[in-house]
Formats: C-alpha cells, structure tokens, sequence
C-alpha cells in the first residue's frame, strides 16, 4: 500500500498536468473507453502526455487504450474549450486498487475540472438497442461489489456519504438528446451495470442483468462516477453498445469485435461528443 495518501498523489499528478500543458484551466474532463480514442486526434495544439509520466498514475495494460493524456483546443464558431482527453482507462480487472483505478478523476477534481464525461463500450441487454447504438447512462447499478470509496475518510476528497440521487446529470442528458437530434442520430437511454470482469458475462448472469434493471453491461465507468459526484463533478456518460450481451444474441463475444464496432462508429461519435463539449 502506497503510504502516500490519495489526496495528496492526486496533488502530485495535477501539479505535473499544470505544468506540463500550460493552461491556465481546463473546461472538459473526458475519458474513452476501448476503440474510442479518436476525440483526442482532433484537437488543437495538443500537449501529449504519456500515463507513465505521469505521478501516481497506473498503466493501461488493454487493447484499444492508448494510455495517454491528452490536453488542447476543440474549436467552435464561438469559443475555444480546452479538453482533457484520456486515451483508455485503468480497470480493476487489470488488478489495480481501485483508489489506483479512479486516481485521474480525483486528479481531474485537483485541477478545478467540474465538467466529466465518462464513455465505454458496452454489451447490450436491452434487446432494443443494437450493435453500434448509443446509449447515455441515465443511471447505474454497482455490482463490482466494492466502492471506490472504501477505507479511511479524508474529508479533503469530498463528503464520506456522498448523496447519489442523480449520478449523471439530466440537464447534460437533455444536452446531448438535442446535439443528436441535430446529427439524425438516435440515443437511447439506460442504466448501466457494472461488473469485475475481464470474463464475459454468462447468458444467465445476462437475464440476472436484466431482471435487475440493467440495460447494458460493463467493467468500467461507476467507480469513477461514484468518486467525481463525492466531488462536486457534472457527469455525462455515453456507452457505445459494441455487443450484444450472452444470450442476447447468438455467437461467441470477443474483443475484437468491441475494437471493430468503436472504429465503425468513431466518426460519428466524435462529432456528438464534439457538439456536447461544444455547449457544455
């Protein structure tokens, strides 16, 4: 165990994020989830920082995480917003703590960031939304059985019962409902489940997702929801359904198909993530 204590690593790797870019603020956190790192290619002026430069940070060991930080400009008509763009994630499957696995978010807090949009790819259980949709996380059910919250408090984080009535904001998904619109893109809504991995569910674990209220499943995305909201941070989160879920649908599911559904739809997905940042 890392006898430095949370708050002050996550001090450590925002003091090196400020120094390294040179902005003065950063107006959108946002993390990309397996095969969606194209956002970060399209920024202006980007200041590229590799996470094992980083203070504190963790590797991205997975295909289809990069694991570098991006920092720049995502032009509009009006203004410029300066983005904060993570290739790829660390995941507690890859056998991280999971203070280790939500560290950027609590590094994102440290430098004043409040807007976060988390993403993902996802394996679909609501049999309506099919392979290549979009699907924003109206809410989430925690079932990796463990809080990133977990341990000793240190009020400097943030509230030790940090009130979890609307995890993802409704005002950012009525944002992001009208950028797609504008595109013709259809976005569904749901709640997304959470689970260890790195295996695959099983079709019965599938209908447990199901039963359970779930309508997509993942090993991502709620451990750092729980710790941005214990700080004060706006969520938006989208995932990108690149399966259907076990039993869903027939046939084996591997992970070369989630790499190839995030390249399929990268360009589009880019675009309303663009619009979103654009008008957050």
């Amino acid at each position: 165990m890392n006898s430095t204590s949370i708050f002050e690593r996550a001090q450590q790797a925002a003091q090196f994020i400020r120094e390294r870019s040179r902005v003065e603020s950063i107006d959108v956190a946002v993390v990309l989830g397996s095969g969606l790192g194209a956002l970060a290619d399209t920024l202006r002026a980007p200041v590229i920082i590799p996470y094992e430069e980083i203070p504190a940070f963790a590797r991205a060991t997975v295909e289809g995480h990069s694991g570098r930080l991006v920092i720049g400009q995502l032009p509009s008509a009006n203004r410029l917003s300066t983005v904060a763009v993570m290739q790829g994630r660390f995941h507690y499957y890859e056998g991280y703590e999971l203070e280790d696995v939500v560290l950027p978010v609590r590094a994102f807090g440290a430098l004043g960031i409040k807007k976060l949009i988390l993403t993902n790819a996802a394996g679909g259980v609501n049999p309506e939304f099919k392979q290549g949709s979009l699907m924003l996380i109206s809410d989430h059910i925690n079932l990796m059985l463990i809080s990133p919250l977990r341990g000793k408090h240190d009020e400097r984080l943030g509230a030790r019962f940090p009130d979890m009535t609307e995890v993802y904001s409704k005002a950012y998904r009525q944002l992001a409902q009208a950028c797609a619109a504008e595109m013709d893109v259809p976005l569904h809504e749901g709640v997304y489940l959470a689970l260890q991995g790195p295996n695959y569910e099983t079709p019965a674990e599938v209908r447990m997702v199901g039963l359970l209220g779930g309508d997509a499943v993942g090993m991502s995305t709620v451990p750092e929801a729980i710790v941005a909201r214990q700080m004060g941070m706006d969520i938006l989160g989208i995932s990108l359904i690149t399966n259907a879920a076990a039993g869903v649908a027939d046939g084996p599911i591997n992970h070369a198909e989630v790499m190839g559904t995030g390249k399929l739809v990268s360009g589009q997905f880019c675009e309303l993530l663009q619009r979103v940042i654009w008008k957050m």
